[in-house]
């Protein structure tokens, strides 16, 4: 699961301009399962019309049919692959193909317990497609539902781990060129591949200025101790704590806390005191962070 271009760049602007970016992931994760659904649902009604003896369990022999990918095999199942890994400590295809039939053997029993122990309640899902409607009874609309939740979580974990891990590099030459720092000081392709498991980092001759990048909340304190221990020389956070900003500043640890009152020019301030080439006059910051972000899309698609 990729972010796209851009949706990384609204979260960006909106990191470096102190606003919060989440905004932009929930709405990714808006689109994303809202087309899933519209997808499954067209799928459903083929399924359904499809299935010429109403004894065959046509949702199984459709959707967890081996032929399909195993992440989609999972997900139909109402599990993810994450959980089955954890659950087996493999995802093969094959142990895919078992847990997920398992899984759904239960999951159906489950649906037909509650619905004896509940007769009462009824519910009729009805899909209709290029005019033609499909109805599905309480069981199937039940699975219909447990898979699309399954989805939605799915969505949710991958796309904001995603986020992180995509934007964290590119937000930090997106600072390095709002302040036109020259290219030879953030080229990270002359970073020894000894060197690579820092995030990031400022370079000055034979000089190498670690850094560490954190879109983190302040109620996450374990992700600023790690950065401690790798003794980096800048960290630069969405938020930080009071205690993170003690503790950086004890361990002679350069901080940006972006959501801060124009807390982007503190990274200028960082860039004077390590002597690194610079100019912090930036008339228009909306227009210089579109010119960086434009230039920066068209070199990724390169």
């Amino acid at each position: 699961m990729t972010l796209t271009d851009q949706v990384m760049k609204n979260i960006i602007k909106r990191v470096i301009k102190g606003q919060d970016y989440r905004i932009e992931i929930v709405a990714l994760i808006n689109a994303e399962f809202l087309q899933f659904a519209m997808d499954f649902f067209k799928k459903v009604v083929v399924a359904k019309l499809d299935c010429e003896d109403i004894t065959i369990d046509w949702y199984k022999q459709t959707f967890l049919n081996p032929e399909l990918d195993s992440d989609d095999i999972a997900i139909n199942s109402g599990l993810n692959k994450k959980t089955i890994t954890n659950m087996y400590n493999s995802a093969t295809k094959k142990i895919v193909i078992d847990a997920s039939n398992e899984h759904y053997d239960i999951l159906y029993q489950s649906i037909s317990s509650l619905i004896e122990n509940q007769p009462e309640i009824d519910l009729t899902l009805t899909i209709k497609f290029n005019g033609v409607s499909v109805e599905l009874n309480i069981n199937e609309s039940l699975i219909v539902i447990n898979t699309l939740a399954v989805k939605r979580a799915a969505l949710r974990g991958g796309l904001w781990s995603t986020a992180g891990k995509r934007v964290e590099k590119y937000l930090m030459t997106t600072l390095c060129m709002i302040f036109d720092v020259p290219f030879k000081h953030f080229d990270q392709s002359k970073i020894p591949s000894s060197m690579r498991e820092v995030d990031y980092y400022i370079i000055d001759r034979d000089k190498y200025y670690r850094c560490e990048v954190k879109l983190m909340g302040k109620g996450n304190p374990e992700s600023a101790d790690a950065i401690f221990a790798r003794e980096s020389d800048i960290f630069v956070a969405d938020k930080l704590s009071d205690l993170n900003k003690r503790q950086a500043d004890i361990l002679n640890v350069n901080w940006v806390e972006l959501r801060d009152t124009d807390g982007y020019l503190r990274f200028a301030d960082i860039l004077e005191k390590l002597n690194i080439p610079h100019n912090r006059d930036i008339s228009d910051l909306d227009s210089k962070i579109d010119e960086v972000l434009n230039e920066l899309v068209r070199i990724i698609e390169v």
